[in-house]
């Protein structure tokens, strides 16, 4: 295993996982409708296909009451979930049929009677350390050691989930060792410039957001002839000179912007290029977001396993996406994002996507010092997404924990990730729901003193 050795207890569950997968001819298969998601649903569908299966997949863009409900009526008698499930393990347990959870959420039950395999079950951080990919892909690999071919989309799901930014860690390292090993990635070298055809790239640009150039083509135009450098140019066209010289335009603008270090130091990451795809996995993971926030993540799954035709829908759908995200975050940092003691929110009725903007604004747009909070409230049941920093987190913040308690305080339910995170509740309870998170915010701050 190249030295990692993976904990017993994990491989134990795949073991029970796959051996439950095996017993049956039809699988229906829920997953989440990110790039994460997408990417976990498309690795057990590759690996079901190989195993000569049938199978149905349906994308949830939260599991909620009524989606539970779904899942509850379904009449397969094995389901597999992906991406999904730490907050309902009480309700699946219940289920007569059986039963597979591969997720990596906050785990807030363990399973009775169900197979239940999270990162967070074995010690394993699931923010930072393995993501429903990773757990896909090693469900995958225990069925059969030649899937490993399929790291590849894992490692779509890796950079959707931004695991990758800080360093790969535990579970994701031993896929990234023993991918690189068998040739399936490869380490590219990070840059402040975004990958791709420089003139397009900069323009929908929202990591990193820069001010003034992101959404502006006459900002774009003038930063490339600052730079000296032709706006058809390729990022991997560009000489070393062109690089450094490029990149330190766009550091001076972030600095401007009030950027922090710490998104400056994550906007430089390692890049994984996946010579398969011939794409690096942030490019794949992005088509795979595309899909999913567009309604389509039908198409995703077809593109990650390997159908052509969905893969060009795939990019045209991603650009439209890009387009529409890009609209949502000029929209925003022309209005105001609403201060409140301890969190920050904004209203995202009308600019859709609400997670991708909501992570847009932290970094780049509101204030560093307090967590974000977008809410969609267009509807009889408001959806919320909030994020964070890793400063914020030292400071006592935990995002899982305080949307969980604030969505439930005015009958909602929420939780994910300390860092990230979501909920939905009623939208007349909005003002109450805002009031009693910026007090749980505050208590965590508070009692971490």
């Amino acid at each position: 295993m190249d030295d990692i050795v993976l904990p017993p207890k994990l491989l134990s569950h795949l073991s029970k996982a796959a051996e439950i997968v095996r017993s049956h001819d039809f699988i229906q298969v829920y997953s989440h409708y990110d790039a994460d998601g997408i990417s976990a649903a498309s690795i057990i569908a590759k690996t079901l296909m190989r195993e000569g299966k049938e199978f149905r997949i349906t994308l949830f863009t939260s599991l909620n009451d009524p989606n539970m409900k779904v899942i509850s009526d379904t009449q397969s008698e094995c389901i597999v979930i992906s991406d999904l499930g730490a907050s309902y393990i009480k309700q699946l347990d219940e289920l007569s049929c059986d039963v597979v959870v591969l997720d990596h959420h906050t785990v807030e039950h363990q399973a009775e009677r169900i197979c239940y395999a999270n990162p967070h079950l074995y010690g394993i951080d699931g923010m930072t350390s393995g993501c429903g990919a990773t757990m896909a892909f090693l469900f995958s690999i225990t069925m059969n050691e030649k899937n490993w071919d399929l790291v590849q989309i894992a490692f779509a799901g890796i950079a959707g989930d931004r695991q990758h930014i800080d360093g790969v860690k535990g579970l994701n390292e031993y896929l990234l060792k023993t991918g690189k090993k068998k040739g399936f990635i490869q380490i590219m070298e990070g840059s402040l410039i975004p990958p791709g055809d420089l003139g397009s790239e900069l323009l929908l640009s929202t990591d990193p957001y820069i001010a003034g150039v992101s959404g502006n083509p006459e900002g774009v135009s003038k930063l490339l002839n600052d730079a000296k450098i032709d706006k058809g140019k390729d990022y991997r066209d560009l000489t070393a000179d062109e690089k450094r010289k490029l990149s330190s335009i766009i550091a001076l603008k972030l600095v401007e912007q009030g950027t922090t270090l710490q998104t400056m130091n994550e906007l430089a990451r390692t890049r994984y290029y996946l010579p398969n795809w011939k794409i690096d996995a942030e490019t794949f993971a992005s088509l795979l977001n595309g899909c999913g926030r567009l309604g389509l993540g039908g198409v995703g799954v077809s593109a990650a396993i390997g159908d052509a035709s969905s893969m060009e829908e795939a990019k045209d759908l991603n650009d439209t996406s890009k387009k529409q995200i890009m609209n949502g975050v000029l929209e925003l940092s022309s209005s105001t994002i609403t201060a409140m003691k301890n969190i920050q929110w904004f209203d995202s009725s009308t600019l859709g996507f609400t997670g991708m903007i909501c992570g847009i604004a932290m970094q780049f747009i509101g204030d560093p010092s307090k967590p974000v909070f977008g809410v969609n409230h267009s509807e009889e049941l408001a959806k919320v997404s909030g994020r964070g920093t890793w400063e914020q987190l030292d400071k006592g913040v935990d995002l899982s924990i305080a949307l969980k308690r604030a969505c439930e305080s005015v009958g909602g339910n929420g939780g994910g990730h300390k860092i990230a995170s979501g909920g939905s509740f009623p939208s007349l309870r909005l003002d109450e729901f805002l009031n009693n998170l910026n007090n749980i915010i505050g208590e965590q701050i508070r009692s971490s003193k």
